[in-house]
């Protein structure tokens, strides 16, 4: 199989969340995923705020799988807040927010692949901290990030009480 890899659009919302929620349907471990709804997908691809990238099949063009960017700023749930980074400092974190990818387009790498085009989006936007959470268990996911240059810096109680690993990984100028 072969996949584009391109940014999402507004217009891209309804079918992003529509594949969050049908991956998220079909886990065994629900609280490994933490699924963003309609109205957070949205709100992030309008304001500028965060930016998906999207996995097409090119032979379907079925929707495969999605990434999520997002430039937190100052709000609290900025991640660069649990390993005391300065105001100045919080302003060049993003968040590799969330990644989704059908199971059926699974073990063609588009995790990774989506992965990469967020962070070249990052680095291009002169971003230095790129922070993600993982849910300890979910070894599948937690590796993709390790083998990317990520590493653990914190478990900690995110997203109204479930355990995740805070990775980092920072971009040297």
């Amino acid at each position: 199989m072969t996949f584009t890899i391109t940014p999402a659009t507004p217009p891209d919302y309804p079918s992003i969340a529509r594949l969050i929620q049908t991956v998220w349907q079909a886990l065994d471990q629900k609280s490994w995923f933490a699924a963003d709804n309609d109205d957070y997908t949205l709100h992030m691809l309008e304001s500028g705020q965060g930016i998906a990238f999207k996995a097409v099949d090119q032979t379907s063009q079925a929707l495969a799988g999605i990434f999520m960017l997002v430039f937190p700023g100052l709000s609290e749930e900025n991640l660069g807040r649990d390993i005391n980074l300065s105001e100045t400092d919080l302003l060049k974190v993003a968040h590799m927010d969330s990644a989704a990818v059908l199971p059926q387009y699974r073990g063609h790498g588009l995790q990774n692949k989506l992965m990469q085009a967020a962070e070249a989006e990052a680095r291009q936007r002169g971003y230095r901290y790129l922070m993600c959470t993982v849910h300890p268990d979910n070894h599948y996911s937690k590796n993709n990030v390790l083998k990317q240059g990520y590493h653990v810096i914190a478990t900690k109680e995110k997203y109204g009480g479930y355990t995740r690993n805070i990775l980092l990984k920072e971009i040297k100028k």
